[in-house]
């Protein structure tokens, strides 16, 4: 049997998203064409690998065991990748970090830009994904380095904490909620939404959310960031939820209103997570994840009580 990579990866994206679209948007493909290379895969093995159900595509036994192996096969890939980097001129390393939306957006490029100005010999891969995912993802060896909301302790993990953030609800001023002191997801999903994409880690969570409430979100567009979200609702198109640190440069020309969600779950403690011993890089690795930790912008956003140890 032979397989392609970029079908394997192709293949644990529709696993992770439960669909077949969502993945193929994140592989950066048409669904007509991901829908083929899967077709093409299932061939290869010699059985289906996914169930369609009123939930999304789950995977069969087979599915499950290709899916497996694929995490191990990938991640040994990447290893290998990063090994032989260090062959090519100066390079002394590349790490791979996984990041929700929050993070990725109102934290992490700053660090991040300055770390890379700073580390000429250092490359970063730099992926989103959703927060209840990274943890098992950095356990499984996909990245090295995961920052998200709320992440799982595990055994194999450390966990420290990194930021603290909120998602509000951004609306123009002349808008129904603009007048009140705050809001919550309920009264939101009354109202025209404006999102980013629908593989983004923001809109996978708040989808989630509306269906544990029963209701569903009106989006009348999907936008490829925060920042064009944020455009559109001050062009009226709809209201937007993003976090707390994106809205206030946003809001204070004062043409929006940013309004705190009474949602438990809209208040965000971000983490930062690694695996105990990452092998041969585990020193490049630390010393990532402690400028990350110790940027004095990051820890602005830590409340008195909280320390990144």
């Amino acid at each position: 049997m032979r397989y392609e990579l970029k079908d394997l990866k192709l293949f644990l994206a529709i696993v992770q998203a439960q669909n077949l679209s969502v993945g193929a948007a994140q592989m950066h493909m048409t669904a007509s064409s991901a829908s083929y290379r899967l077709k093409n895969l299932e061939y290869t093995v010699g059985s289906g690998l996914f169930v369609r159900t009123s939930k999304g595509m789950i995977t069969t036994p087979a599915g499950e065991v290709l899916a497996r192996h694929a995490k191990k096969l990938l991640a040994s890939v990447e290893l290998m990748h990063t090994e032989l980097n260090e062959y090519s001129g100066n390079l002394r390393g590349s790490i791979r970090v996984l990041a929700n939306s929050s993070s990725l957006n109102g934290f992490l490029i700053p660090s991040l830009a300055r770390f890379l100005t700073g580390n000429t010999g250092i490359n970063v891969d730099l992926n989103e994904k959703e927060s209840l995912k990274i943890s098992h993802a950095i356990e499984e060896g996909v990245a090295d380095i995961g920052i998200g909301a709320d992440l799982d302790q595990l055994p194999s993990l450390e966990r420290h904490l990194y930021a603290q953030d909120r998602l509000v609800c951004v609306v123009p001023r002349d808008h129904p909620l603009a007048g009140m002191s705050d809001t919550s997801f309920e009264e939101i999903l009354d109202h025209d939404l404006v999102s980013v994409q629908q593989a983004s880690s923001n809109f996978l969570f708040l989808s989630n959310q509306a269906r544990l409430s029963g209701k569903s979100m009106k989006v009348r567009v999907h936008v490829h960031n925060f920042n064009s979200a944020l455009y559109m609702v001050e062009a009226g198109v709809g209201i937007a939820i993003v976090p707390a640190s994106i809205a206030i440069a946003a809001t204070a020309p004062g043409l929006l209103v940013a309004l705190p969600m009474t949602d438990v779950w809209a208040e965000r403690t971000l983490h930062l997570v690694m695996r105990v011993d990452s092998g041969e890089q585990t020193g490049l690795i630390r010393e990532f994840a402690d400028i990350l930790l110790n940027d004095p912008q990051v820890a602005e956003a830590r409340p008195a009580q909280m320390s990144p140890a």
